[in-house]
């Protein structure tokens, strides 16, 4: 260096650039103007060098670069032209508001349009199985009945009766204090008939099989198997959407029962620990609950079931590609299924009441 000029010279290639880079940073770190005048050949290691030295001589207050041949002041301007590109893209610019408005909702409807789309090819595809039964793909229908329902069953029968020990345990603390605790009984059986049976037996379908529905499907979708249906002329809803419609609905009916089931008898073990009798307990039961309260959580259950397969169904449908797709469908049809069978709970709870149920 010689006042304050930072020379370089002769060829900078990688082999040199390794060699010169500390030195150079070390020297750019004064206030300099950096000196090519005796660079014979730059390459895309030499440019770079050149422009990280450029960046700490300014920043030191020095200038920038001066004496470059043509050949080498093109090959830094093509570097310093990329390096500015890739910063673009590493940080874009911030979105206004009525821009990112705006996107949001081309994007709302574009998913609204798709989940109409999905949910007519379904409907379709389902009432040409309902007229033609023996299409159906009944061993399949049966294995996803058997994941869907049958091993879930002791799940549903230990959350239950910890749900219903739980209930009755906490609605015995206030009951005791107006000498009401045989209505415990009462309580727990119409909450869990009407509401809570379902709304469980429909959050564990969405959280074991929804999901399963979605990495499934969406594995196939990502190896391309949805496609190969396609292409040999076959209905891939009729395939794979209907098997695991009705599996879901025919086990919801079977996992709402099993809740309720457990969840009485977990009341009644809290119950038998207060001093009831078994025989009070369920003359308590059967007097305060109807037909109409079984039913109705079976009819909400059926929904919530339809729902949950849908869901979970039309987000495998939509996987994209990469490593993280079918991860992030699964993830999807959990969340989506929950928050749809509490929005449509929500409903029904409007509705019974408009009915004076």
């Amino acid at each position: 260096m010689s006042g304050s000029v930072l020379p370089l010279s002769g060829r900078l290639d990688a082999a040199s650039v390794s060699r010169l880079w500390q030195a150079t940073m070390r020297a750019a770190s004064a206030p300099v103007a950096i000196d090519l005048s005796g660079v014979t050949y730059c390459d895309g290691a030499g440019a770079a060098l050149v422009l990280a030295a450029e960046r700490r001589a300014q920043a030191a207050g020095g200038g920038g670069l001066v004496g470059a041949a043509p050949e080498v002041a093109a090959v830094i301007a093509l570097a310093r032209k990329g390096m500015r590109q890739s910063a673009a893209r590493a940080s874009p610019p911030a979105e206004s508001l009525p821009v990112a408005l705006g996107r949001g909702a081309i994007g709302g409807a574009a998913r609204l349009s798709d989940s109409i789309a999905f949910l007519g090819e379904a409907m379709a595809a389902t009432v040409l199985t309902l007229a033609r039964p023996w299409t159906l793909r009944w061993g399949d229908a049966m294995r996803h009945a058997e994941e869907a329902g049958t091993r879930a069953l002791p799940l549903i029968a230990v959350l239950g009766f910890l749900f219903g020990l739980i209930l009755a345990f906490q609605s015995a603390v206030p009951m005791r204090q107006y000498g009401a605790d045989i209505f415990v009984a009462n309580l727990v059986a119409v909450s869990v008939f009407r509401e809570l049976g379902p709304l469980l037996a429909a959050v564990i379908l969405a959280g074991r099989s929804g999901s399963a529905f979605a990495a499934e499907i969406g594995t196939m979708k990502v190896n391309q198997e949805v496609d190969a249906l396609v292409t040999m002329g076959l209905d891939p809803f009729r395939f794979l959407v209907v098997p695991r419609l009705v599996a879901a609905l025919a086990m919801m009916p079977v996992l709402i029962a099993t809740m309720n089931l457990a969840a009485v008898a977990g009341m009644t073990a809290v119950m038998l620990s207060l001093g009831f009798p078994l025989v009070a307990i369920s003359n308590q039961v059967v007097s305060w609950t109807e037909p109409s309260d079984i039913l109705g959580g079976l009819a909400k259950g059926m929904v919530f079931g339809a729902v949950v397969a849908g869901i979970g169904c039309a987000r495998g449908m939509r996987t994209g590609a990469g490593p993280r797709a079918v991860g992030d469908s699964a993830t999807a049809a959990v969340v989506g299924g929950i928050v749809a069978i509490v929005a449509i709970d929500g409903l029904f709870a409007v509705f019974f009441y408009l009915m004076g149920w």
